[in-house]
């Protein structure tokens, strides 16, 4: 496992993800920025997205909020997904500090359900 340190404290972390289940929770949202409201993008120019995830692993579950570059294509609420180069980096504002999440890629598994499907 590779550890990078950034800016003192910050760590980015790699996930292995191959004991692990994806649900989506929530579809892709568009990130914008906090001043302009113009949509984030990353170092490549692609727009920056959240997914809402369920992780199931063997000690339970959490809800993530990943973000991705690019819209993830062929996600549908509740389908189950693969997840590609799954990060975890801590960050630190002022007095506010957490972790968050970023994926290479979120691509469904198996056919995609539609709501007439459901």
């Amino acid at each position: 496992m590779r550890t990078f340190i950034r800016k003192g404290a910050v760590m980015r972390l790699p996930i292995n993800t191959q004991n692990m289940q994806f649900i989506v929770a929530t579809l892709p949202e568009a990130i914008l920025d906090f001043e302009s409201k113009q949509p984030r993008i990353d170092s490549n120019g692609q727009p920056l997205f959240a997914v809402g995830l369920i992780a199931l692993g063997t000690d339970g579950a959490e809800i993530l909020s990943v973000k991705i570059s690019g819209q993830p294509k062929g996600l549908a609420q509740g389908s189950l997904v693969k997840v590609a180069g799954l990060l975890a980096s801590t960050w630190q504002m002022g007095d506010r500090h957490g972790v968050s999440f970023r994926a290479d890629g979120i691509e469904p598994l198996g056919p995609t359900r539609t709501a007439s499907a459901a």
